[in-house]
């Protein structure tokens, strides 16, 4: 353990297709990694006290943002359209993101957080302009995430 946190700036995205480190699994941001534990509540009919009991109920994980410059690969597109041609089963995948350490010759990852089951449920592409500038063209991916898992190393 230490005093200070990690930075955010330095992480590798592996979509489980051998892309982790590569410029096709290059995003320059992850977000929406979360989990929930729903409630539910209950009381007996013959409590001696007036309030109800909470107890843990379906655990949820949010949806995954990932965001990245448009660099004309097809990775994500592909894996979008296995899930529209009906494939599911070869379309879940398990999406690894990983915290790297701040020490630029250590790849060593701090913390990990597997993403299981993960698809893609919706895709964005870039917002395109005519007027000129200095923004890079941005497509998102959204991913359904059914349970994530975290590492600590």
């Amino acid at each position: 353990m230490r005093d200070t946190p990690y930075s955010v700036f330095n992480y590798l995205v592996d979509l489980g297709d051998g892309t982790e480190g590569e410029v096709a699994g290059g995003f320059s941001e992850v977000s929406g990694l979360n989990a929930e534990v729903t409630v539910a509540e209950y009381r007996n009919g013959n409590a001696q006290t007036n309030y109800v009991t909470k107890v843990p109920a379906i655990i949820k994980a949010g949806d995954v943002t990932l965001k990245r410059g448009v660099i004309g690969a097809d990775n994500i597109f592909g894996w979008l359209d296995e899930v529209r041609a009906g494939n599911l089963d070869a379309s879940k995948r398990n999406v690894r993101v990983k915290l790297k350490s701040e020490d630029p010759t250590s790849q060593q990852a701090v913390v990990t957080w597997n993403l299981v089951n993960a698809m893609p449920i919706k895709w964005t592409g870039p917002t395109l302009t005519a007027k000129g500038g200095t923004d890079v063209a941005i497509e998102e991916l959204v991913l359904s995430v059914e349970h994530i898992e975290e590492t600590v190393a």
